[in-house]
């Protein structure tokens, strides 16, 4: 057997093992050692230290720990439910007010943690008694919530585009401009959505009760303005030093982190037990994350030094087919995978294998990064294995899984017209970059 064959073969083993529930980064780890061992040798475990250390000395990740930080924080500190409910009272009057309390708040939230199981986690326990009591669609209602919580892995500063950036030698900061657009045009969609549903039937989403209404409306702004305003500019001005170059994300997420821990202890709703939840949370996913990069970036090298992804790209170009039904393909091949599988596999592993084909067919990679992003965000709302669905369960158990699955089908149409948005124009993902000087 070649050692290119032999690298496909370990790739497929892999995948194997990773779907019958095996630990993904000790998996990644166990393969690229034996595989590496046979064709290379010995030579395979200084290939582990180099590559160990080599996602040791990269700066850019560094910042991971710090925005999931300022996400866990936020959560803790119940920051999030004021804001919540702030908007909530604000738009009392309108039809589908809690659609758009939820979507506005978890546009906000998004800029603050790229864990989709938190902010889904986060928002069904904010707003679903809430929508039960006042009689909202249980369809609509879970759809919103879920399509909501995965807006966090693209709207930036996504720890998932921190991790992409990298992989396809592209900088975060260009990365995070792309995603701006398309992350709130999708948050626009489904608030559009929303809107349009309920005035054509006001039964779907009905005004909040007027004796649940605030009397007026100056202790609502006032609460949002002292309690809840100061750690919004936080995260914007945090999102927008990165933006303008003026400092690197680890920079930007150290101060912003820092920044956010004065807010919500000044707020008066941490304790020394949410801190340390908090600090625990973000050891706990920054271990495991990191982890993962070690393990897939040692099977990257090994799969690499055989060959393989020359041989597979070298087989997809001889095809001949057209860039745009190649980069079709790619989105297809990448959205299928992200059922059973999360971002980070498919991220380290997958698209290292196809960059060869992206770049040889001449394709923008920033765009290219825009699309996988927006087509993983889709994968998360993709009956039957979508994990936002048993996330919502969990905590709004009076909803029944195959209602919360027809709300997110829902919203999976929303999310796949964003990608067809996003494919007829490449600029919603391209300009930004160009005017921050990417």
């Amino acid at each position: 057997m070649s050692n290119e064959i032999l690298g496909i073969v370990a790739l497929l083993v892999l995948f194997a093992v990773i779907f019958v529930g095996f630990p993904i980064a000790f998996t990644l780890g166990a393969v690229s050692l034996a595989t590496g061992f046979i064709a290379l040798g010995p030579v395979v475990f200084d290939l582990a230290v180099l590559q160990t250390f080599s996602v040791m000395r990269d700066i850019v990740l560094a910042s991971i720990p710090f925005f999931l930080f300022m996400g866990f924080l936020l959560e803790q500190s119940g920051l999030v439910e004021r804001l919540f409910h702030g908007i909530q009272q604000l738009l009392a009057g309108v039809r589908g007010s809690l659609y758009l309390a939820v979507l506005i708040t978890a546009t906000i939230f998004a800029a603050a943690t790229g864990i989709v199981g938190s902010a889904v986690t986060l928002l069904g326990v904010m707003a679903g008694q809430p929508m039960i009591k006042s009689g909202y669609d249980t369809k609509l209602s879970a759809g919103a919530i879920a399509a909501g919580g995965t807006l966090g892995i693209l709207i930036p500063p996504s720890v998932m585009l921190i991790v992409m950036g990298p992989v396809v030698g592209v900088p975060a900061t260009d990365l995070f401009a792309a995603a701006v657009i398309p992350g709130l045009l999708l948050s626009a969609i489904f608030t559009i959505w929303c809107l349009v549903r309920c005035w054509i039937n006001p039964s779907l989403g009905p005004p909040l009760d007027p004796a649940l209404r605030p009397a007026s409306l100056g202790p609502v702004l006032r609460d949002l303005a002292l309690g809840v305003a100061p750690v919004v500019l936080v995260i914007l001005a945090t999102l927008g030093v990165i933006l303008a170059g003026i400092a690197t994300p680890t920079d930007a997420g150290a101060v912003g982190c820092f920044a956010t821990f004065l807010l919500t202890v000044g707020s008066g709703r941490m304790s020394w037990l949410h801190i340390k939840r908090a600090a625990w949370q973000t050891i706990e996913v920054s271990s495991m994350i990191l982890l993962l990069i070690v393990a897939s970036n040692l099977f990257g090298a090994v799969f690499a030094r055989l060959g393989s992804p020359e041989y597979l790209a070298q087989m997809l170009v001889s095809l001949s087919l057209p860039p745009t039904l190649m980069l079709l393909l790619i989105l297809g091949l990448i959205f299928v995978l992200g059922w059973p599988l999360e971002w980070v596999p498919i991220v380290l592993i997958v698209l290292p294998i196809v960059l060869p084909i992206v770049q040889a067919a001449n394709i923008d990679l920033i765009w290219f990064c825009a699309l996988v992003a927006v087509t993983l965000q889709t994968a998360w709302l993709s009956p039957p294995v979508a994990l936002s669905a048993y996330f919502l369960k969990g905590v709004v158990p009076q909803w029944e899984l195959k209602q919360i699955y027809a709300g997110m089908v829902q919203f999976m149409m929303l999310q796949l017209l964003g990608v067809g948005l996003l494919l007829l124009f490449p600029k919603l993902a391209t300009w930004l970059p160009s005017v921050t000087g990417g």
